[in-house]
C-alpha cells in the first residue's frame, strides 16, 4: 500500500483533495435545492423535478463531448474552464430569484459537471500507474463521500432550504479549487495536454461509432443507466417524499441526517468492500449493487419510520458501493488506450437515469400522492432494477472475450 501511495502523482492528490472541498461544497447546496424550490418558491413536485432533471439532461450530452474534447485539446484546457465556470454557477444560483433562472443555472450546473468530471478522471488513467488505478479511483470517491459527510449538516446548519447565501460558499470553493490546478499545471506543463495526432485523424462521429460499436461497452452503459435511475431517486424522490409528507415530522432534517449517514456508510464500508469485490468481474458488483438499491427503495414504500429509512440508506449505501467503486476500473478496463477520455465521456451518458429519476419521481408524487408510498416506491424498485439483464449480458461477453485472449 505504501508503494502504491508513493506512486500517485501530485496533481492526483490535487484532484482528489480538491474533490473532498467540491463535493462538500455541492453536498450542502444541490441536495436541497428540489426542497428550497418547494418551501421557498413555491414550486410544485412536478416542477422541481423539472429544474433537477435538467442539470443532467444537459450532462448526458455535454458529458461526451467533453471527454472528446478533451483527448483532441488536452485535458488541461477542459477542467480549468469547466472548473472556473462551475464557480460563476454557483454564484448564479445565489443570485436566482424565479424558477426559470434556477432552471437555466442548473443546466449550466450539468454542462460544467459532465465536461470536468470525465475528464478528471481520464486524466487520473493517464497519470497513475496500472497497479495504482484501482487504489487512486477509489480515494477519488472516497473522497467523494468524505465532503459528503460534511456537506449536508454545513446546509442543514446555514438554513440552505431556506436560503440562498450558501452557494457563494460553494462558487468560492471552486475558485479556489481552479487556483491550485493552474499552479499544479504550470508545475506539470507536459501533463493535460493535446493529443494532436488523434485529433487530426478522428471526428467526433468517429468518436461515436467506436464506442457504439463496443458491445460490451453498449451493454454495461444501458445497465448503469438503470442502476443510476435508482441511485438518482435518493437525492430527489426521497427528499420531496420527506418534505411534502404529513406523517414525517422535520422531513428536511431527517433527509439531511440520511445523507450524512449515506456518506459515512460509505467510508465505513468502502475498502472492505472493494477488498472482496475486486476478487471478481468488475461487472459482478454491479449487478450485487443494483439488487441491494432496488431493494432499498422498496423499503421506503413498506414503513414509514425513521428506523427503517435509516436501515434502507445503510442498504442503499452498499448497493452504491458496489455499483460506483469499480466503474470507473472497468471502463478503464474496456477503453482502448488513446480513446479513453472518449470512453469516460461516453459513459457519461448513464446520467440519463438521473434525467428520468426526478421526472417520474416528481410525476409519481403528483399523480398517486405520498398517501400510496408502496406504489410510488415499487415503480422505482422495478423500475431501476431493470439494468440487471444488461449487466448480466456485459458479463457474459466479457468473459468469452477474456477467454478467447488466453485462448
Amino acid at each position: 500500500m505504501k508503494t502504491n501511495l508513493k506512486q500517485i502523482h501530485p496533481l492526483s492528490w490535487t484532484i482528489i483533495i480538491g474533490t473532498i472541498f467540491g463535493r462538500m461544497a455541492t453536498t450542502m447546496s444541490i441536495p436541497f435545492l428540489s426542497i428550497y424550490l418547494i418551501k421557498s418558491m413555491g414550486a410544485s413536485p412536478s416542477q422541481t423535478g423539472f429544474v433537477v432533471a435538467v442539470s443532467s439532461l444537459i450532462g448526458v450530452f455535454a458529458s461526451f463531448y467533453g471527454g472528446y474534447i478533451s483527448d483532441v485539446i488536452g485535458r488541461k484546457k477542459v477542467m480549468l474552464i469547466s472548473i472556473f465556470g462551475w464557480s460563476l454557477v454557483f454564484v448564479g444560483f445565489a443570485l436566482a430569484d424565479r424558477i426559470w433562472i434556477f432552471f437555466l443555472m442548473n443546466a449550466l450546473n450539468g454542462l460544467c459537471r459532465s465536461m470536468f468530471e470525465p475528464t478528471s478522471r481520464a486524466l487520473l488513467a493517464d497519470i497513475t500507474p496500472k497497479e495504482s488505478k484501482l487504489l487512486v479511483f477509489n480515494l477519488r470517491y472516497a473522497a467523494i463521500n468524505l465532503g459528503a459527510v460534511v456537506g449536508p449538516l454545513l446546509g442543514l446548519q446555514m438554513g440552505v432550504a431556506n436560503s440562498n447565501g450558501v452557494f457563494y460558499i460553494a462558487g468560492l470553493v471552486y475558485f479556489c479549487y481552479g487556483l491550485v490546478l493552474i499552479v499544479q499545471f504550470l508545475n506539470n506543463k507536459e501533463i493535460g495536454t493535446a493529443t494532436k495526432h488523434l485529433g487530426n485523424r478522428l471526428t467526433l462521429m468517429g468518436a461515436l461509432r467506436v464506442t457504439g460499436k463496443d458491445r460490451i461497452f453498449i451493454s454495461v452503459l444501458l445497465g448503469m443507466i438503470f442502476c443510476v435511475l435508482g441511485y438518482g431517486h435518493f437525492g430527489s424522490t426521497v427528499g420531496q417524499f420527506m418534505e411534502i409528507n404529513p406523517r414525517i415530522e422535520d422531513g428536511v432534517k431527517w433527509f439531511s441526517y440520511m445523507l450524512t449517514l449515506n456518506a459515512l456508510v460509505v467510508l465505513i464500508v468502502q475498502f472492505p468492500v472493494v477488498k472482496f469485490a475486486s476478487r471478481f468481474s468488475p461487472i459482478i458488483p454491479l449487478i450485487v449493487g443494483s439488487a441491494f438499491v432496488s431493494c432499498s427503495l422498496l423499503i421506503f414504500g413498506l414503513f414509514e419510520s425513521v428506523v427503517a429509512f435509516m436501515l434502507s440508506v445503510v442498504l442503499f449505501t452498499i448497493g452504491e458501493v458496489l455499483m460506483f467503486t469499480m466503474t470507473d476500473v472497468l471502463v478503464d478496463k474496456i477503453a482502448k488506450p488513446e480513446l479513453r477520455g472518449t470512453y469516460f465521456g461516453m459513459f457519461g451518458f448513464n446520467n440519463l437515469g438521473n434525467v428520468i429519476a426526478p421526472l417520474l419521481g416528481g410525476f409519481l408524487l403528483d399523480a398517486i400522492g405520498v398517501q400510496s408510498p408502496l406504489l410510488i416506491f415499487s415503480i422505482i424498485a422495478v423500475s431501476s432494477a431493470c439494468g440487471i439483464p444488461f449487466l448480466l449480458s456485459a458479463h457474459r461477453h466479457l468473459s468469452a472475450e477474456e477467454a478467447h485472449r488466453i485462448v
